[in-house]
C-alpha cells in the first residue's frame, strides 16, 4: 500500500538532523502523499523553507501569522486534516514540551489539537537521549498513545558513536507504509512484561534476592512494541535503561510486582511474566539494621502470593498469558504442570544445565511449552533472537484470537 493521497504534516525542530527531512519530504512526495512542513523558528536556523516549500510544493508554516501574506494559520483546522502528524527530528525541548502539554509556537499547538495519530523519530547527542528526564518524556508521549520512531545508533554531530541518531528517511517511510497498511502485526494491543527479579527486606540493609538481570524481559518488551504493541515493563532493581517507546514501572518487593501487574492486567491482551520474583518473604522485617551476635542466625521465612497463578485465575480467552519456568531437574515435568496448574497459554523453561542460559548472560536457551501439548525446542541464542521468537508465539496466538 502506498501513501497516496495521504494528508501527513512534518514537524522539523531545531536540530542537525533537519538536512534529512528534505529527503524525506522528496520521498513522501513520490509516494504522492499531501506534504504539509511546519517549522519551529530553530528549525529554519537549519534548513531553509523555501527549500522545504519547493519539495513539498506546499507553503512553509512556521508562524501563527503570515505577516507578508496576512494569513492566520489555523493550528485546529492544520490538526484535524492531517491523517498524521510526524515529528522528525523531534528535539528533546520539543519532546519535553509535548510532554507537558506546552504550545509555544505553531507546531506544538498543532500537537494539542490534532485528533490524528502522531510519531515522533528523536535526534539528539547520546547523552541528550540517555537522560532520565528524556526518557520519562518519552514514556509520557508513549503512554499518551504516540508512537516512538527509535534513533538509530552511529556516528553523532558531537563525534560521540551511540544512540540518538535520526532513523533514515527510507526507514521513515516504510514505517509510515505499515502503519497505515497495518503490518504491524500487534498493532492496538497492549502488552504487560515483568522483568528482572524482586527484594524482600529483612532489615534496612539486607534483602534475600536473585540473580535475574531482566535482560530476557526488556528484550521480550522491546520486541513487542517493534510490533506495534503497547508495552508496561514492570521491572525489579535492575540497571538496564528502559526500551525506546516502552512505558516502564519500577519495583522491588514481590508484593509490590504484584499490585503494579494486577492493576494492568485487565487491560492488557498479552501479558510475558519474565521476571525472578521471590517464592518467599521474611516473616518480619527489622526497623533496624540487625546487628552481628550469634554463630547461626534464622530467619523465618513466609510464601509470598503466587503473582502467575492469580493472575491465570483471571485469564480470559482473549488474553494470551505466557510463564517461565527455570529448572534445575526434571525440567519438563515441572514445567508442564506449572503451565496447567497456573492457566498458561505457553512457558518458556530454561534448564539451569543447560551453558550460556539463565541468568546474568546474553544468550539463552529455551523450550517453549504449550497448552495444546505442542513442544518446540530452541537452541543457544543471543536474548534479542530468543525474545524474537518468543514474540512470534504471541503473534501467532492473537492471530487465533482474532480470526
Amino acid at each position: 500500500m502506498s501513501l497516496r493521497d495521504k494528508n501527513i504534516i512534518i514537524g522539523i525542530c531545531g536540530s542537525i538532523a533537519a538536512y534529512k527531512i528534505a529527503h524525506l519530504t522528496r520521498l513522501l512526495v513520490k509516494e504522492r502523499a499531501n506534504v504539509q512542513v511546519i517549522m519551529t523558528p530553530d528549525a529554519t536556523e537549519f534548513i531553509t523553507p523555501l527549500t522545504l516549500a519547493t519539495l513539498s510544493k506546499n507553503p512553509v508554516l512556521s508562524a501563527y501569522f503570515d505577516k507578508e501574506s496576512g494569513v492566520w494559520n489555523n493550528h485546529v483546522e492544520l490538526g484535524l486534516k492531517a491523517d498524521l502528524l510526524l515529528i522528525a527530528p523531534a528535539t528533546a525541548t520539543t519532546i519535553s514540551k509535548m510532554a507537558h502539554g506546552i504550545a509555544d509556537n505553531l507546531l506544538l499547538a498543532t500537537y494539542l489539537s490534532a485528533k490524528c495519530p502522531v510519531m515522533f523519530a528523536p535526534a539528539m547527542d547520546l547523552d541528550m537521549w540517555l537522560h532520565p528526564a528524556t526518557q520519562e518524556n518519552i514514556n509520557r508521549l508513549v503512554a499518551f498513545g504516540d508512537r516512538l520512531i527509535a534513533p538509530k545508533n552511529g556516528e553523532l554531530a558531537s563525534g560521540l558513536v551511540g544512540e540518538g541518531r535520526l532513523t533514515e528517511p527510507e526507514e521513515i517511510v516504510a514505517t509510515l507504509r505499515d502503519f497505515f497498511n497495518g503490518a504491524l502485526p500487534l498493532r492496538g494491543k497492549k502488552a504487560l512484561v515483568s522483568a528482572g527479579p524482586t527484594y524482600e527486606a529483612i532489615d534496612p540493609v539486607r534483602f534475600i534476592g536473585n540473580h535475574s538481570s531482566g535482560k530476557m524481559g526488556f528484550a521480550i518488551a522491546e520486541t513487542l512494541q517493534n510490533l506495534g504493541a503497547e508495552v508496561i515493563l514492570i521491572s525489579g532493581p535492575t540497571h538496564l535503561p528502559t526500551p525506546p517507546g516502552v512505558y516502564r514501572t519500577d519495583v522491588v518487593s514481590a508484593s509490590d510486582m504484584l499490585s503494579a501487574c494486577s492493576k494492568h492486567f485487565d487491560q492488557s491482551d498479552i501479558i510475558v511474566m519474565s521476571a525472578a520474583v521471590a517464592d518467599y518473604t521474611p516473616l518480619e522485617v527489622s526497623d533496624q539494621k540487625i546487628k552481628k551476635k550469634d554463630e547461626t542466625f534464622q530467619i523465618p521465612l513466609k510464601k509470598t502470593t503466587d503473582i502467575l497463578a492469580s493472575l491465570g485465575k483471571r485469564k480470559t480467552n482473549e488474553q494470551t498469558l505466557i510463564g517461565f519456568a527455570l529448572e534445575t531437574n526434571d525440567e519438563l515435568a515441572h514445567a508442564k504442570d506449572k503451565l496447567i496448574r497456573k492457566n498458561l497459554d505457553y512457558i518458556v523453561l530454561n534448564s539451569m544445565r543447560d551453558i550460556g542460559a539463565g541468568f546474568a548472560v546474553d544468550t539463552n536457551k529455551v523450550t517453549v511449552l504449550e497448552r495444546n501439548g505442542g513442544i518446540t525446542y530452541f537452541e543457544l541464542k543471543d536474548k534479542k533472537a530468543v525474545a524474537q521468537d518468543i514474540c512470534q508465539l504471541v503473534v501467532s496466538h492473537q492471530s487465533t484470537i482474532n480470526s
